[in-house]
Protein backbone atom coordinates (compact mmCIF):
# COMPACT_ATOMS: atom_id res chain seq x y z
CA UNK A 1 0.00 0.00 0.00
CA UNK A 2 1.71 3.66 -1.21
CA UNK A 3 0.31 6.93 -2.09
CA UNK A 4 0.82 6.80 -5.79
CA UNK A 5 3.02 4.88 -8.32
CA UNK A 6 6.79 5.66 -10.01
CA UNK A 7 6.29 8.78 -8.04
CA UNK A 8 8.24 8.79 -4.16
CA UNK A 9 11.83 8.93 -4.34
CA UNK A 10 11.16 7.06 -1.04
CA UNK A 11 8.95 4.01 -2.54
CA UNK A 12 11.98 3.96 -5.20
CA UNK A 13 14.89 3.02 -3.22
CA UNK A 14 13.33 1.68 0.03
CA UNK A 15 11.73 -0.89 -1.88
CA UNK A 16 10.52 -0.82 -5.55
CA UNK A 17 14.02 -1.76 -6.64
CA UNK A 18 13.78 -4.94 -4.80
CA UNK A 19 10.78 -6.13 -6.71
CA UNK A 20 12.11 -7.92 -9.57
CA UNK A 21 14.52 -9.64 -7.55
CA UNK A 22 11.79 -10.82 -4.83
CA UNK A 23 9.49 -12.19 -7.71
CA UNK A 24 12.62 -13.97 -9.02
CA UNK A 25 12.42 -15.59 -4.90
CA UNK A 26 8.73 -16.75 -5.91
CA UNK A 27 6.91 -13.39 -4.38
CA UNK A 28 3.88 -12.15 -6.02
CA UNK A 29 3.56 -8.52 -5.74
CA UNK A 30 0.43 -6.44 -6.14
CA UNK A 31 0.96 -2.86 -5.88
CA UNK A 32 -2.34 -0.90 -4.41
CA UNK A 33 -2.16 2.94 -5.25
CA UNK A 34 -4.16 6.08 -3.76
CA UNK A 35 -3.24 8.50 -6.38
CA UNK A 36 -2.58 9.01 -10.05
CA UNK A 37 -0.66 10.94 -12.40
CA UNK A 38 -3.96 13.03 -12.13
CA UNK A 39 -4.82 12.96 -8.53
CA UNK A 40 -1.19 13.94 -8.28
CA UNK A 41 -0.86 17.39 -9.51
CA UNK A 42 -4.08 18.57 -7.75
CA UNK A 43 -3.44 16.79 -4.52
CA UNK A 44 0.05 18.62 -3.75
CA UNK A 45 -1.00 21.87 -5.33
CA UNK A 46 -2.52 25.13 -3.31
CA UNK A 47 -6.38 24.90 -2.99
CA UNK A 48 -8.38 22.62 -5.22
CA UNK A 49 -10.00 21.63 -1.98
CA UNK A 50 -13.15 20.16 -3.18
CA UNK A 51 -11.12 18.07 -5.98
CA UNK A 52 -8.94 17.11 -2.98
CA UNK A 53 -11.97 16.24 -1.40
CA UNK A 54 -13.09 13.60 -4.04
CA UNK A 55 -9.66 12.12 -4.21
CA UNK A 56 -9.80 11.26 -0.38
CA UNK A 57 -13.50 10.31 -1.07
CA UNK A 58 -12.23 7.87 -3.88
CA UNK A 59 -8.92 6.91 -1.70
CA UNK A 60 -11.31 5.88 0.94
CA UNK A 61 -13.32 3.19 -1.48
CA UNK A 62 -9.97 2.04 -3.04
CA UNK A 63 -9.00 1.20 0.89
CA UNK A 64 -12.09 -0.34 1.84
CA UNK A 65 -11.61 -2.52 -1.94
CA UNK A 66 -8.24 -3.35 -0.11
CA UNK A 67 -9.71 -4.89 3.12
CA UNK A 68 -12.36 -7.21 1.20
CA UNK A 69 -9.45 -8.73 -0.62
CA UNK A 70 -6.66 -8.72 2.46
CA UNK A 71 -7.42 -12.02 2.84
CA UNK A 72 -6.07 -13.24 -0.13
CA UNK A 73 -2.11 -11.93 1.08
CA UNK A 74 0.19 -13.17 3.30
CA UNK A 75 1.93 -9.91 3.63
CA UNK A 76 0.21 -6.54 3.45
CA UNK A 77 3.43 -3.79 3.37
CA UNK A 78 2.40 -0.32 4.21
CA UNK A 79 4.65 2.54 2.80
CA UNK A 80 4.35 5.69 5.46
CA UNK A 81 0.09 5.05 5.69
CA UNK A 82 -2.34 3.32 4.51
CA UNK A 83 -4.91 6.68 4.21
CA UNK A 84 -3.74 10.06 3.47
CA UNK A 85 -5.90 11.31 6.60
CA UNK A 86 -5.48 11.03 10.44
CA UNK A 87 -7.07 7.64 10.55
CA UNK A 88 -5.39 4.05 11.31
CA UNK A 89 -8.92 2.51 10.79
CA UNK A 90 -7.09 0.40 7.54
CA UNK A 91 -4.23 -0.60 9.40
CA UNK A 92 -5.77 -2.08 12.74
CA UNK A 93 -8.76 -4.42 10.15
CA UNK A 94 -5.26 -5.81 8.76
CA UNK A 95 -4.00 -6.29 11.47
CA UNK A 96 -6.89 -8.09 13.12
CA UNK A 97 -7.62 -10.38 10.46
CA UNK A 98 -4.08 -12.06 11.32
CA UNK A 99 -2.47 -11.11 8.29
CA UNK A 100 1.31 -9.69 8.56
CA UNK A 101 1.73 -5.94 8.83
CA UNK A 102 5.11 -4.26 7.84
CA UNK A 103 5.11 -0.69 8.07
CA UNK A 104 8.15 1.24 6.36
CA UNK A 105 8.79 4.81 6.84
CA UNK A 106 12.13 6.73 6.29
CA UNK A 107 11.29 10.28 7.74
CA UNK A 108 9.84 11.33 11.28
CA UNK A 109 6.69 11.41 10.11
CA UNK A 110 5.34 11.64 13.83
CA UNK A 111 5.98 15.14 13.66
CA UNK A 112 3.50 17.73 12.02
CA UNK A 113 5.45 18.69 8.55
CA UNK A 114 2.68 19.12 6.07
CA UNK A 115 3.31 20.04 2.39
CA UNK A 116 3.28 23.73 1.09
CA UNK A 117 0.01 23.14 -0.99
CA UNK A 118 -1.81 21.37 2.21
CA UNK A 119 -0.67 23.97 4.93
CA UNK A 120 -4.80 24.69 5.25
CA UNK A 121 -5.42 21.28 5.88
CA UNK A 122 -3.27 20.21 8.31
CA UNK A 123 -5.88 19.93 10.91
CA UNK A 124 -7.01 17.03 9.12
CA UNK A 125 -3.79 15.09 9.01
CA UNK A 126 -2.70 13.39 12.71
CA UNK A 127 0.98 12.85 13.12
CA UNK A 128 0.82 10.68 16.38
CA UNK A 129 -1.08 7.92 14.37
CA UNK A 130 2.28 6.77 13.50
CA UNK A 131 2.75 5.56 16.81
CA UNK A 132 -0.73 3.69 17.01
CA UNK A 133 0.26 1.94 13.12
CA UNK A 134 3.52 0.73 15.25
CA UNK A 135 1.66 -0.60 17.83
CA UNK A 136 -0.65 -2.95 15.47
CA UNK A 137 2.03 -3.74 12.78
CA UNK A 138 3.88 -6.93 13.00
CA UNK A 139 7.24 -5.40 11.58
CA UNK A 140 8.32 -1.92 11.64
CA UNK A 141 11.16 -1.13 9.31
CA UNK A 142 12.28 2.12 9.26
CA UNK A 143 15.52 3.74 7.52
CA UNK A 144 17.79 4.44 10.26
CA UNK A 145 18.66 4.14 13.98
CA UNK A 146 16.86 7.50 15.30
CA UNK A 147 13.79 6.27 13.58
CA UNK A 148 14.22 2.98 15.14
CA UNK A 149 14.55 4.34 18.60
CA UNK A 150 11.09 6.19 18.16
CA UNK A 151 9.61 2.77 16.81
CA UNK A 152 11.27 0.85 19.55
CA UNK A 153 9.22 2.52 22.58
CA UNK A 154 5.59 0.86 20.81
CA UNK A 155 6.92 -2.07 19.21
CA UNK A 156 9.60 -5.41 19.56
CA UNK A 157 9.95 -6.47 16.03
CA UNK A 158 11.83 -3.03 14.33
CA UNK A 159 14.62 -3.78 11.76
CA UNK A 160 16.44 -1.07 10.25
CA UNK A 161 16.59 -1.25 6.33
CA UNK A 162 18.59 1.47 4.90
CA UNK A 163 17.40 3.67 1.59
CA UNK A 164 19.32 1.70 -0.65
CA UNK A 165 20.91 2.57 -4.64
CA UNK A 166 20.79 0.81 -7.50
CA UNK A 167 24.54 0.53 -8.27
CA UNK A 168 23.68 -0.55 -11.53
CA UNK A 169 21.59 2.15 -12.25
CA UNK A 170 23.44 4.85 -10.46
CA UNK A 171 26.65 4.27 -12.09
CA UNK A 172 29.13 6.88 -13.83
CA UNK A 173 29.27 7.62 -17.45
CA UNK A 174 31.69 8.72 -19.96
CA UNK A 175 29.40 12.26 -21.11
CA UNK A 176 31.02 14.59 -22.31
CA UNK A 177 30.73 18.19 -20.15
CA UNK A 178 29.31 20.96 -22.22
CA UNK A 179 31.27 23.27 -19.86
CA UNK A 180 34.39 23.41 -17.87
CA UNK A 181 33.22 25.36 -14.53
CA UNK A 182 32.91 23.35 -11.74
CA UNK A 183 29.26 22.46 -10.88
CA UNK A 184 27.99 22.50 -7.19
CA UNK A 185 24.67 20.81 -7.47
CA UNK A 186 21.73 19.65 -4.89
CA UNK A 187 18.56 17.45 -5.70
CA UNK A 188 15.26 18.09 -4.28
CA UNK A 189 11.70 19.09 -4.54
CA UNK A 190 10.45 22.70 -3.75
CA UNK A 191 9.70 21.45 -0.17
CA UNK A 192 12.87 20.77 0.86
CA UNK A 193 14.13 23.71 -0.78
CA UNK A 194 14.54 25.52 2.10
CA UNK A 195 17.77 22.96 3.03
CA UNK A 196 19.60 24.07 -0.07
CA UNK A 197 18.97 28.12 0.91
CA UNK A 198 20.44 27.10 4.24
CA UNK A 199 23.90 27.78 2.72
CA UNK A 200 23.35 30.34 0.51
CA UNK A 201 25.51 33.19 2.51
CA UNK A 202 28.19 30.13 1.48
CA UNK A 203 27.32 30.37 -2.42
CA UNK A 204 27.66 33.95 -2.46
CA UNK A 205 30.59 33.65 -1.28
CA UNK A 206 32.35 30.94 -3.58
CA UNK A 207 30.97 32.68 -6.22
CA UNK A 208 33.18 35.92 -5.31
CA UNK A 209 35.95 33.92 -4.68
CA UNK A 210 36.04 31.28 -7.77
CA UNK A 211 33.51 33.48 -10.36
CA UNK A 212 33.10 31.72 -13.69
CA UNK A 213 35.00 28.72 -12.29
CA UNK A 214 31.90 27.45 -10.64
CA UNK A 215 28.12 27.40 -11.15
CA UNK A 216 25.32 25.95 -9.22
CA UNK A 217 22.13 24.01 -10.62
CA UNK A 218 19.17 22.63 -8.97
CA UNK A 219 17.21 19.26 -10.15
CA UNK A 220 13.58 19.70 -8.19
CA UNK A 221 10.03 19.52 -9.47
CA UNK A 222 9.50 23.65 -9.89
CA UNK A 223 11.66 26.11 -11.11
CA UNK A 224 12.47 29.01 -8.32
CA UNK A 225 13.96 32.24 -9.23
CA UNK A 226 15.34 35.56 -7.06
CA UNK A 227 18.74 34.16 -5.99
CA UNK A 228 21.82 36.42 -5.31
CA UNK A 229 23.41 33.67 -7.23
CA UNK A 230 22.52 32.26 -10.40
CA UNK A 231 21.01 29.12 -10.27
CA UNK A 232 20.33 27.24 -13.15
CA UNK A 233 16.60 25.35 -12.55
CA UNK A 234 16.01 21.54 -14.16
CA UNK A 235 12.81 19.88 -13.58
CA UNK A 236 13.21 16.35 -12.57
CA UNK A 237 12.65 14.04 -14.49
CA UNK A 238 13.12 10.07 -14.45
CA UNK A 239 14.41 9.46 -17.97
CA UNK A 240 17.35 11.68 -17.81
CA UNK A 241 17.61 11.97 -14.03
CA UNK A 242 21.40 9.97 -13.92
CA UNK A 243 22.27 12.48 -17.22
CA UNK A 244 21.14 15.25 -15.27
CA UNK A 245 23.11 14.24 -11.88
CA UNK A 246 26.05 13.58 -13.69
CA UNK A 247 26.20 17.32 -14.13
CA UNK A 248 27.15 17.38 -10.83
CA UNK A 249 31.33 17.91 -9.82
CA UNK A 250 30.29 18.11 -6.15
CA UNK A 251 26.97 17.13 -4.82
CA UNK A 252 25.56 18.58 -1.44
CA UNK A 253 23.04 18.09 1.70
CA UNK A 254 22.82 20.56 3.68
CA UNK A 255 19.95 20.18 6.47
CA UNK A 256 19.13 21.64 9.78
CA UNK A 257 19.78 20.48 13.15
CA UNK A 258 16.08 19.14 13.98
CA UNK A 259 14.44 16.66 14.73
CA UNK A 260 12.80 15.98 11.28
CA UNK A 261 16.07 16.37 9.80
CA UNK A 262 17.42 14.03 12.12
CA UNK A 263 15.76 11.51 10.85
CA UNK A 264 16.34 11.41 6.94
CA UNK A 265 17.76 8.64 5.49
CA UNK A 266 20.81 10.40 3.22
CA UNK A 267 19.05 9.72 -0.26
CA UNK A 268 20.48 13.19 -2.06
CA UNK A 269 24.22 12.22 -0.76
CA UNK A 270 23.94 8.56 -1.44
CA UNK A 271 22.71 8.89 -5.36
CA UNK A 272 25.39 11.62 -5.68
CA UNK A 273 28.02 9.29 -3.98
CA UNK A 274 27.17 6.16 -6.01
CA UNK A 275 28.15 8.50 -9.37
CA UNK A 276 31.34 8.48 -7.56
CA UNK A 277 31.08 12.53 -6.70
CA UNK A 278 32.23 13.64 -4.04
CA UNK A 279 29.81 15.44 -1.50
CA UNK A 280 29.58 17.98 1.51
CA UNK A 281 26.56 16.88 3.51
CA UNK A 282 25.80 18.22 6.97
CA UNK A 283 26.30 16.41 10.21
CA UNK A 284 23.23 15.65 10.79
CA UNK A 285 21.39 12.24 11.80
CA UNK A 286 22.25 9.21 9.24
CA UNK A 287 24.68 11.51 7.47
CA UNK A 288 27.58 10.79 9.81
CA UNK A 289 26.83 7.18 9.44
CA UNK A 290 27.24 7.42 5.62
CA UNK A 291 30.39 10.15 5.14
CA UNK A 292 33.55 9.52 7.17
CA UNK A 293 35.01 12.99 6.94
CA UNK A 294 37.68 13.34 4.44
CA UNK A 295 37.77 10.12 3.30
CA UNK A 296 34.63 9.70 1.00
CA UNK A 297 32.95 12.68 1.42
CA UNK A 298 33.19 15.74 3.37
CA UNK A 299 30.57 16.49 6.75
CA UNK A 300 30.22 20.86 7.14
CA UNK A 301 28.29 22.60 9.56
CA UNK A 302 29.33 26.01 10.39
CA UNK A 303 29.12 28.78 7.23
CA UNK A 304 32.80 28.40 7.20
CA UNK A 305 33.52 24.51 7.08
CA UNK A 306 31.25 24.54 3.76
CA UNK A 307 33.18 27.67 2.64
CA UNK A 308 36.83 25.54 3.63
CA UNK A 309 35.61 21.87 2.40
CA UNK A 310 33.81 23.00 -1.18
CA UNK A 311 36.67 25.70 -1.24
CA UNK A 312 39.65 22.43 -0.95
CA UNK A 313 36.90 20.23 -3.66
CA UNK A 314 37.18 23.06 -6.06
CA UNK A 315 40.67 23.79 -5.93
CA UNK A 316 41.32 20.36 -6.63
CA UNK A 317 40.50 17.77 -9.41
CA UNK A 318 42.05 15.12 -8.45
CA UNK A 319 41.11 15.16 -5.18
CA UNK A 320 37.46 15.27 -6.55
CA UNK A 321 38.16 11.94 -7.91
CA UNK A 322 39.64 10.32 -5.08
CA UNK A 323 36.69 11.26 -3.08
CA UNK A 324 34.57 10.26 -5.49
CA UNK A 325 36.29 6.60 -6.20
CA UNK A 326 35.46 6.08 -2.38
CA UNK A 327 32.27 7.21 -2.64
CA UNK A 328 30.97 5.22 -5.03
CA UNK A 329 33.09 1.90 -2.87
CA UNK A 330 30.93 2.78 0.28
CA UNK A 331 28.10 2.54 -1.66
CA UNK A 332 28.67 -0.86 -3.21
CA UNK A 333 29.59 -1.83 -0.25
CA UNK A 334 27.04 -0.90 2.38
CA UNK A 335 23.77 0.72 0.86
CA UNK A 336 23.64 -0.83 -2.04
CA UNK A 337 20.36 -2.88 -3.52
CA UNK A 338 22.88 -5.84 -4.11
CA UNK A 339 23.90 -6.14 -0.82
CA UNK A 340 20.51 -5.26 0.88
CA UNK A 341 18.28 -7.46 -1.52
CA UNK A 342 19.08 -10.75 0.45
CA UNK A 343 18.19 -9.53 3.74
CA UNK A 344 14.73 -7.73 2.57
CA UNK A 345 13.56 -11.08 1.36
CA UNK A 346 14.44 -12.96 4.45
CA UNK A 347 12.75 -10.02 6.60
CA UNK A 348 9.85 -11.18 4.46
CA UNK A 349 10.12 -14.60 4.30
CA UNK A 350 10.80 -14.98 8.01
CA UNK A 351 7.87 -13.24 8.81
CA UNK A 352 5.26 -15.27 7.08
CA UNK A 353 7.30 -18.91 8.53
CA UNK A 354 6.35 -17.61 11.81
CA UNK A 355 2.95 -16.79 11.05
CA UNK A 356 2.20 -19.60 9.72
CA UNK A 357 3.84 -21.29 12.40
CA UNK A 358 1.53 -19.36 14.77
CA UNK A 359 -1.85 -20.48 13.02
Amino acid sequence: MQHRPDRSPGQRFRFEHYMEYLQEQGWEICFSNLLNGKDDKYFYSKANYFRKAFIALKSLFVRWKDLRRAKNFDIVFVYREAYMLGTTYFERKIAKKGIPLVFDFDDSIWLNDTSEGNKNLAWLKKPEKTAEICKVATMVMVGNEYLANYARQFSKNVVVVPTTIDTNYHKKENIAKQSETICIGWTGTTTTMKHFELIMPVFVKLKERFGDKISYRVITNRIVEGYPVDVEMLIWNKNREIEDLQYFDIGIMPLPDDEWSKGKCGFKGLQCMALSMPVVMSPVGVNVDIVEDGKNGYLAETEEEWLEKLSILIESENLRIEIGKKARKSIEEEYSVEVWKIRFDELLKTLLSKNRNEK
